[in-house]
């Protein structure tokens, strides 16, 4: 794998202009898009294509959570748009995360597509173990990843998202293939922001990270595509050989 391959910017925008100005410029030096719910709310199917025809490969960021009838309705409208992965909460459970990942498998089939990657959140990187426990959630951060992370492969998805310090344990939880989508990545000097638990790139990579989620630091740069480029070079090997985010 490349190591441009592994980074997925966000583009926390909702201006449709801004981002396809973006993907155009990004083109090359990234792997692919990530689309958030900001910008679905604002724009929709018509901005996503729009994004798309950019010619990047499209992360939609949307974190399904509802009954499984639902989410897998959601799953059927937003398929023939053709994402590169999308998102479900892990916290909807076993049956749920089911349902998300043949209903995916089926409509795939149905519009003669690449099966996108089904991928589970499990605790938001802006949470520490003092939110949880507000929430009434009596494990750490920690435990409570590696539940849900053996629950998202045993469910029949196909990866993760998690934070750059949960990589090894929910590694450890998993099957081998099972892809892990890092956001919290920040290189060294940059700005932590609203995150609570970061890493830079070669760190996440080395423990075992397959795709960097990777915004602020390329999008608010002079330069969004030399940024991307720099972040490339500093990584070496290392992560889930068998990956491929292209």
């Amino acid at each position: 794998m490349r190591p441009s391959d592994r980074i997925f910017c966000a583009l926390d925008t909702t201006d449709t202009a801004d981002a396809v100005t973006l993907a155009k410029k990004l083109k090359g030096t990234v792997g692919g898009i990530k689309l958030g719910l900001e910008f679905y709310c604002a724009n929709g199917a018509d901005g996503f294509k729009r994004v798309a025809d950019a010619g990047l490969p499209i992360f939609l960021d949307l974190k399904f959570h509802d009954i499984p009838n639902t989410v897998a309705g959601a799953i059927r409208a937003v398929m023939p748009l053709a994402p590169k992965l999308f998102t479900i909460h892990t916290q909807g459970g076993p049956e749920m995360m089911r349902r998300a990942a043949e209903t995916a498998a089926e409509e795939a089939d149905k519009h003669g597509l690449k099966k996108p990657w089904v991928i589970g959140v499990s605790i938001l990187t802006s949470l520490d173990d003092s939110d949880l426990k507000a929430i009434g959630v009596a494990d750490s951060v920690p435990d409570q990843v590696a539940r849900l992370a053996r629950l998202a492969a045993e469910n029949g998805l196909d990866g993760m998202v998690c934070s750059p310090k949960e990589i090894t344990l929910a590694r450890a939880a998993t099957r081998p293939d099972f892809k892990l989508v890092v956001p919290g990545i920040r290189p060294a000097g940059s700005a932590v922001g609203d995150q609570k638990r970061v890493m830079t790139p070669q760190d996440a990579v080395d423990a075992g990270a397959d795709v960097l989620v990777i915004g602020r630091p390329i999008t608010q740069a002079a330069d969004p595509a030399e940024a991307a480029r720099a972040i490339s070079a500093s990584l070496k090997s290392g992560g889930n050989a068998e990956s491929s985010a292209a």
